[in-house]
C-alpha cells in the first residue's frame, strides 16, 4: 500500500494499522506533513502547521503504544482543528485581524480531550473570519479551495476542516456550526460532518459567534471516524454553562446492522421549494430509495414554520454576533466580509430579538411533536454541488442546516452522489435531540450500502503531472 493510499484511509483503518504495528504514528504524521507541504499552497486549508510539536507527540504515542499504554482508537492519529479552538502556546486567530497575535495559555476542552485520547495535533485550519462569511479573495487569509476543483468554493465557515480531510491532509478534524458551518463544507468537499446535539460537546475555549446557536462537532472521511472523534470529546464540562450532564454512550457499537423499524421522515414539499438543483433532487431521491432498501420506513413529514425561518434565525444570529463583537465592530477592525454581515445585528431591536426567540420556542415545540412520528429526517444538505468561488459569495444558503441549529438537534452530512461537474453532493440526516446514536446508525448504514465515500479528489502531490 502506497503512502498516498494510507493517507486516504479512514481514521479507523489507520488506527488498525498502528495497532498491528504495520505503520507507526511517527510515520503517519511525517507522511501527512510531507503531503501538506506538497499540496496546501494551492488549497490553503491550514493556517498554522505545528510540525515539530506533531512529530514530538507522535514519537510519544509510539513509545506509549510500544509499552502497552494504549489510550484508545485515536492514539497516534493525526488530527487538526479549526482556528477558533484555543490551543495552548499555539496561535489561535479565528482568521480575524482582532486576534492576529492571540496565543492562548490553555487548550479548549475539545483540544484537551483529543490530546488525552492520544491524538496528534497537526495544526490549525482555515475558516471564515470569526465563523461568519463570506470570505473574499483579497482577505489577509483568502478562503480555502475545494480539493475536487480548486476554482470552486469549500463553503463556510469550517472550510479548511473539510478541504484538509478531502485532500488527505489529516485523519480527522473539528469544526464549529452556527447555521451549517460544519455540514455545508462537508457536503461541498465530499466528507462527513456532524453537528451534535447542542450541549453534547463543550464549547469552552471556542471563539463565540452566536451563543445560543453555536455547536462544535467532528468531521472525517467516514461516519465511523466521526463517531470515534465524538466519543473522545463528548461529555459534561463544568466550564461550559450550556453543557449537558448526560451519560456518553458507545456510539461506535450502535452503528451496526440494517434499518428495519427505523422511521425516516421526508419533507418533500419543503425540498421542492428549497432551490435544490435537479441533480441534487435526483441524488436525494436515490438516497431515500437506498434507505428503504435497507429496511427503513419512509414517511412524509413537514418542517414547521419554514416560511418564517429567516425571520427567526437572522435576528438571533446577527444580534448575538454584533453584541459579542460590538467593540471591535465599532472600531472597524474586522475584514470586509465579517463587517458586511455582522453590522446587520445593530439594525435589530430588542423586540425583534425577543420575538425571534419566541418564534424559535414555537418551532422547537412543534418539531418535538413531529419527531414523535419519525426517528430521523433526511434532506439535502445544501442545494447542489460547490459553485465557482466568484459565484458562491452571493449564493443563497441552505434552509435545512439553519433549521437544526435553531432546534439543537443532531444533524449529519455525508456524501450521496456527484453532479455533472464532478462535485460532491450531500445528504443530511437529523434526529431527536440527544439521540445522536440514531443519526449515526442511519448514516453508517447508508454509507456502507453506497460507493460515494470511496471516490477521491483528483490526485495532488502523488503524481508530478497532477
Amino acid at each position: 500500500m502506497s503512502a498516498a493510499d494510507i493517507l486516504h484511509l479512514s481514521l479507523v483503518e489507520q488506527g488498525e494499522l498502528i495497532a498491528a504495528r504495520r505503520i507507526s504514528a511517527s510515520e503517519l504524521t511525517e507522511a501527512y506533513l510531507e503531503r501538506i507541504a506538497a499540496v496546501d499552497d494551492e488549497l490553503r486549508s491550514f493556517v498554522t502547521v505545528t510540525a515539530d510539536r506533531a512529530l514530538a507527540d507522535a514519537v510519544r504515542a509510539d513509545r506509549e503504544l510500544a509499552a502497552g499504554g494504549a489510550r484508545g482508537p485515536l492514539h497516534g492519529i493525526p488530527v487538526a482543528v479549526k482556528d477558533l479552538f484555543a490551543t495552548a502556546g499555539i496561535l489561535t486567530t479565528a482568521n480575524s485581524p482582532t486576534l492576529a497575535d492571540e496565543v492562548p495559555t490553555a487548550d479548549a476542552t475539545v483540544v484537551a480531550r483529543l490530546r488525552d485520547a492520544g491524538a496528534v495535533l497537526l495544526g490549525k485550519l482555515q475558516m471564515n473570519e470569526l465563523a461568519m462569511g463570506p470570505v473574499f479573495e483579497d482577505d489577509a487569509r483568502p478562503p480555502a479551495r475545494n480539493p475536487w476543483d480548486a476554482t470552486r468554493a469549500t463553503g463556510g465557515s469550517s472550510s479548511g476542516s473539510a478541504a484538509a480531510l478531502a485532500a488527505a491532509l489529516c485523519s480527522g478534524s473539528y469544526g464549529s456550526d452556527t447555521g451549517g458551518s460544519i455540514r455545508a463544507p462537508a457536503a461541498y468537499c465530499g466528507v462527513v460532518g456532524l453537528k451534535p446535539s447542542q450541549g453534547l460537546v463543550s464549547r469552552s475555549g471556542v471563539t463565540m459567534l452566536s451563543w445560543s446557536l453555536d455547536h462544535v462537532g467532528p468531521m472525517a472521511r467516514r461516519v465511523a471516524d466521526v463517531a470515534l472523534l465524538l466519543q473522545a470529546t463528548a461529555g459534561h464540562d463544568p466550564a461550559d454553562s450550556t453543557s449537558a450532564a448526560r451519560p456518553v454512550p458507545d456510539w461506535a457499537a450502535s452503528m451496526e446492522g440494517g434499518l428495519a423499524g427505523v422511521r425516516v421522515g421526508v419533507p418533500t414539499s419543503v425540498i421542492e421549494d428549497s432551490g435544490a438543483t435537479d441533480e441534487m433532487v435526483h441524488a436525494f431521491d436515490s438516497a431515500v430509495s437506498a434507505l428503504e432498501d435497507l429496511g427503513a420506513a419512509v414517511h412524509p413529514v413537514e418542517l414547521p414554520l419554514m416560511e418564517h425561518l429567516d425571520g427567526i434565525f437572522n435576528p438571533i444570529m446577527f444580534a448575538e454576533a454584533a453584541s459579542y463583537h460590538e467593540a471591535t465592530l465599532r472600531d472597524g477592525r474586522h475584514g470586509r466580509g465579517f463587517t458586511q454581515r455582522a453590522l446587520q445585528g445593530f439594525l435589530y431591536t430588542a423586540v425583534d430579538y425577543v420575538q425571534a426567540q419566541r418564534g424559535r420556542r414555537r418551532l422547537v415545540e412543534s418539531m418535538r411533536a413531529r419527531m414523535a412520528d419519525v426517528d430521523v429526517i433526511v434532506t439535502p444538505t445544501v442545494s447542489g454541488g460547490a459553485l465557482p468561488v466568484e459565484e458562491y459569495v452571493a449564493a443563497p444558503r441552505s434552509p435545512f442546516t439553519r433549521f437544526f441549529n435553531l432546534t439543537g438537534q443532531p444533524s449529519l452530512s455525508l456524501p450521496c452522489g456527484f453532479d455533472a461537474n464532478g462535485m460532491p453532493l450531500g445528504l443530511m440526516v437529523s434526529g431527536r435531540r440527544f439521540e445522536d446514536a440514531t443519526v449515526l446508525k442511519v448514516a453508517a448504514a447508508y454509507e456502507r450500502s453506497t460507493p460515494w465515500h470511496q471516490r477521491r479528489p483528483p490526485a495532488r502531490g502523488d503524481d508530478p503531472h497532477a
